[in-house]
């Protein structure tokens, strides 16, 4: 099943704001992309668009859901504990040569579920390791990327059971293109508008200069410091090569870097987290000093349990994120089983690395710098939702004056 037919304008003004507002992709630049082999429609218009947009040299690398349980169900067991750096590596260089990134998704979010959960986890982690060169280029915003979504036939029929699956891929079709803002007239224009609203949260918040936020809801009362000399980013931004790009299309979000040392409380998700092929419900934690110190789930808890011992760095935070519960992936009702999308329907937090672009002159910092500063360093960055339409923030300044930045789901200010 594919949405070729009858969505063409949809993808058309995807892939052109992909390439010209999420890459903002220069004369010149090349151009690694990653996607599923189901997102072919997609790809190929992504591509025109970006050498109609001058790139130098696209180069598409295609992933299979069967090519990736044939290894799980056929390989050796000592294959579970390699991944191909020799392939990360070359992306690393490309992105030093001044290559731009972009990622399409759309595979079956649930493909693993039946599989080893300790294979799946193994693979993971040597995945990260081998990844971790390629991986610091983008969570350090060295080059501008950006990913985006097509509508897989699993992924359709994970989110729609009931439907058939023609109808499922259609809904999941709308779904996403009204979430990135491609259905109107001039989609191009209306990131602009969008960004701006974003940039005047943004705005707000750098000024207030916080020290920590206060959370509290149902389940919740956590107290997040945040890093010294953070930043709040959201929309578009600038990577340190000097293009303004859009890392994530759609997005909904403004965030920061959390204090990795400062996060003190207990939270549960308020979503499922759909991570590495497995569904983990109900997660609940408890952080003392900036480390989760308690951490359970009513499903996938040893999934959670081997994201957490991943490294030092993965039971702490690297992001957190503010999203108002009316944002529109929120009104949907819908669950995507894909952080791109769930993460913008509820603010959430991030386990792992930080992002080094959230901080007063981010683009000048070593790795040093910025550890010193309250950032945490993780192979992993793993985002989960913690909002709701009962979620209240406080920003807390060093005085401790505290001032209201949500209430019941919705921006206070």
């Amino acid at each position: 099943m594919t949405v070729d037919t009858g969505f063409e304008q949809e993808l058309d003004a995807l892939a052109e704001v992909a390439v010209r507002v999420g890459l903002n992709l220069q004369p010149g630049q090349d151009l690694v992309l990653t996607a599923p082999v189901e997102a072919l429609p997609l790809v190929r218009r992504v591509t025109a668009a970006a050498y109609r947009a001058g790139a130098g040299l696209v180069t598409p690398i295609l992933s299979d859901g069967a090519l990736a349980l044939a290894r799980f169900r056929n390989a050796r067991e000592a294959s579970f504990d390699r991944a191909p750096g020799w392939l990360y590596d070359g992306m690393a260089q490309a992105y030093e040569g001044g290559a731009a990134r972009m990622a399409i998704v759309g595979d079956d979010p649930m493909l693993l579920a039946d599989e080893d959960p300790d294979k799946v986890a193994r693979a993971g982690k040597a995945n990260s390791i081998a990844y971790k060169p390629a991986l610091e280029r983008i969570a350090n915003f060295d080059i501008n990327w950006t990913i985006a979504a097509y509508p897989g036939a699993a992924w359709a029929r994970q989110m729609f059971p009931d439907l058939p699956e023609a109808e499922a891929v259609t809904k999941l079709a709308r779904a996403i293109f009204e979430a990135s803002r491609v259905t109107g007239g001039d989609a191009v224009a209306e990131w602009q508008a969008h960004n701006a609203r974003l940039r005047s949260r943004t705005d707000w918040l750098n000024d207030q200069r916080f020290d920590a936020l206060h959370y509290s809801g149902p389940g919740l009362d956590l107290q997040v410091g945040l890093a010294e000399d953070h930043e709040w980013h959201g929309g578009a931004s600038e990577a340190k090569n000097g293009v303004i790009c859009n890392p994530n299309i759609p997005t909904e979000e403004v965030f920061t870097t959390p204090h990795a040392q400062r996060v003190e409380g207990h939270v549960r998700a308020t979503k499922p987290l759909a991570h590495q092929g497995s569904l983990i419900e109900d997660i609940a934690v408890r952080f003392e000093a900036g480390r989760i110190v308690e951490a359970t789930a009513t499903k996938g808890e040893a999934v959670l349990r081997k994201l957490l011992d991943t490294d030092e760095g993965a039971a702490r935070l690297g992001e957190v994120a503010l999203v108002p519960h009316s944002s529109p992936i929120s009104a949907s009702g819908l669950l995507f089983y894909n952080t791109l999308f769930d993460e913008n329907a509820s603010c959430h937090i991030a386990l792992g690395q930080c992002y080094s672009k959230c901080f007063l002159d981010g683009g000048s910092l070593s790795a040093d710098e910025i550890a010193a500063k309250g950032g945490n360093s993780s192979m992993i960055h793993v985002d989960w939702m913690i909002g709701g339409p009962e979620t209240d923030i406080d920003g807390v300044k060093p005085d401790g004056t505290r001032v209201p930045v949500f209430r019941k789901g919705e921006w206070a200010a």
